[in-house]
């Protein structure tokens, strides 16, 4: 769908945004891809990295600014939100800020999208939205409640949104992975409890279950994809065998174990091969007759945590993964 077509990605100088941009401009061909951010050393940085690709393009902007999305969004087919506050703990210091920017930013990119005629919008939520326990994961649930709710604001209007949700990225510029290696050389590494466990994803997964999202999104959904969990103990012992573990202790705002469908939503998500989508519950906008009928029914009582995944991830498959990642 993205020959000949507008994309733009907010937030697209991190991770996620490189790593999506060079996958859509090698396997296809659109017409531009637009990057709106803040920093324009990073864009810089990013334009090198692409040879001045022509078919891609920088908008110094921020989702706070309403005008900007407005100019920027106008001529876009499809648009990835991918920008946010991530830091927990600069989100429970920075409240306000974490709130103008993940929720009041998540409002005008709606807004922005369905007054430009925006076909499709895919917005990047994260596994701490799910019963959440910090700021951080507060605000990001509230972005998915809103982003669904934007199908009813879009009316008879062309715009339809769906979000993707998944768990802790490796290799990604926030992902503890670094931090590990680091420490490797110094002979200890650090982790919170040796009981605590976690969903991993690649960038690439991550590609993949966007661009499934666009595929199949009818609008309303959010996507969850099938990725393994891994006990920090075991992740720390594989990348650093013969190195001391040191627990410090389970830091503010952090769970033990993450939950990406929690038994309520449960009840209304549908299984498919590689993934879950979570239907909504106030269907406020005209949606296909049989939306949601797809895939499998749920059993009863049925979540889908971290410590009761029936995937993990074993030191050799961790290994192999991070042999390929440039870090």
């Amino acid at each position: 769908m993205f020959n000949g077509a507008n994309v733009l990605i907010t937030g697209g100088t991190g991770s996620f945004g490189k790593c999506f941009v060079k996958y859509v401009l090698e396997n296809f061909n659109p017409k531009r891809v637009v990057i709106l951010s803040r920093d324009e050393f990073k864009q810089y940085q990013m334009k090198s990295e692409f040879g001045h690709d022509k078919r891609l393009r920088f908008f110094l902007g921020d989702v706070r600014d309403k005008d900007r999305l407005y100019r920027a969004f106008y001529g876009i087919d499809y648009v990835i939100h991918a920008a946010a506050l991530k830091q927990v703990p600069a989100g429970e210091y920075n409240p306000f800020e974490t709130i103008k920017t993940n929720i009041l930013g998540a409002q005008n990119v709606i807004e922005a999208c369905i007054d430009n005629g925006v076909k499709k919008v895919i917005a990047l939520s994260t596994d701490k939205a799910a019963n959440p326990l910090n700021l951080y994961g507060a605000t990001k649930l509230c972005s998915d409640k809103l982003f669904v709710a934007g199908n009813s604001y879009a009316g008879g209007r062309v715009t339809r949104f769906a979000v993707v949700r998944y768990g802790n990225v490796l290799g990604s510029r926030g992902s503890v992975l670094p931090l590990f290696l680091k420490q490797k050389e110094e002979g200890k590494l650090t982790i919170t409890h040796k009981d605590m466990t976690r969903f991993w994803i690649t960038l690439p997964q991550a590609v993949e279950l966007v661009l499934k999202a666009f595929k199949y999104m009818t609008g309303g959904e959010i996507f969850v994809p099938k990725i393994p969990s891994m006990r920090m103990e075991d992740f720390a012992r594989a990348i650093a065998p013969q190195a001391d573990i040191e627990e410090v202790g389970i830091r503010p705002g952090e769970k033990m174990h993450e939950v990406m469908i929690p038994e309520d939503d449960a009840r209304h998500t549908r299984e498919y091969d590689d993934h879950y989508r979570i239907i909504p519950e106030f269907l406020n906008w005209q949606a296909p007759k049989d939306f949601g009928n797809g895939g499998k029914e749920l059993p009863e009582g049925f979540s889908y945590r971290s410590d009761n995944n029936s995937w993990w991830l074993t030191k050799d498959e961790l290994l192999e993964i991070i042999s390929g990642l440039e870090l």
